[in-house]
């Protein structure tokens, strides 16, 4: 009798053993446990840490709460300005409904790469080249918006969505590269046409000075003379000054003549 008792406490202990090795799961820090009951969803989503289901009755499905990084393939499309681009993107989303996810759509990774990239081509389309140039973060929001809006029914949240690359023709390449040097030459000669205005005031100014001083005009000529002279490299004619020629007329025309006698 001892022995019957025996037998079928073990059989029992390695019963509730293989029970338990079958209804034992561990859900990890970082998923979600959703737990279908005969196909339905019962109970609430089970937390991290161990748990236990109904063997056969109960199928256990692990979602990952992370933020997953989501690339966007390339898409061709046509800007409102008539120009052909290739734009790239990349997507941040992460799970915020575990029964959502599992219920709502069957496979979310799938339809947010989808959404995200049929809205990439409608970004594109509604949008002029500046913009996918210069203004990429007004771009990103309404491109997050875009995705977000059918989203939020699958238990998914955009976090971020950011344009990686846009890819541009040659062609237009070429034609922005001539725009760009066109526009720099246009503003250098602004710029040399201002500085020829402002030193002609000055020299205006400067003759203006020069023509109450006849002086002013030799110091200044002196001046050049020296400045030129500084280089050593050339030959330097130096003109007689016309005032020192009225200078000796003026003080030959004061001597008196040799015999004493007025001219």
């Amino acid at each position: 009798m001892l022995q019957e008792l025996l037998v079928a406490g073990v059989a029992a202990a390695s019963a509730a053993l293989v029970y338990v090795g079958a209804a034992a799961r561990v859900v990890k820090q970082y998923e979600r446990g959703v737990v279908l009951r005969l196909g339905r969803l019962t109970g609430d989503v089970r937390p991290p840490g161990f748990t236990l289901v109904v063997p056969l009755a109960d199928r256990l499905h692990k979602v990952n709460m992370q933020i997953v990084t989501l690339p966007i393939p390339a898409q061709e499309g046509i800007t409102r300005d008539n120009v052909t681009v290739r734009v790239d993107a990349v997507v941040y989303f992460k799970v915020v409904d575990a029964a959502n996810a599992i219920i709502q759509v069957e496979d979310y990774r799938f339809a947010v790469s989808q959404m995200a990239q049929t809205s990439l081509r409608s970004i594109i389309g509604k949008s002029d080249l500046d913009d996918l140039l210069s203004n990429r973060e007004k771009l990103n929001q309404g491109l997050e918006l875009m995705i977000d809006s059918p989203a939020i029914g699958w238990g998914v949240q955009i976090d971020r969505v950011e344009i990686k690359d846009v890819s541009l023709p040659d062609t237009m390449k070429r034609s922005m590269a001539r725009q760009a040097e066109a526009d720099r030459e246009r503003r250098a000669r602004v710029i040399n046409a201002d500085a020829e205005l402002q030193a002609s005031k000055k020299l205006a100014e400067a003759a203006g000075v020069m023509s109450e001083q006849p002086a002013a005009l030799q110091l200044r000529l002196l001046q050049t003379v020296v400045a030129v002279a500084a280089e050593k490299n050339s030959t330097l004619v130096l003109p007689f000054p016309v005032e020192l020629l009225r200078f000796l007329e003026r003080a030959q025309a004061q001597q008196p003549p040799p015999d004493g006698s007025p001219e």
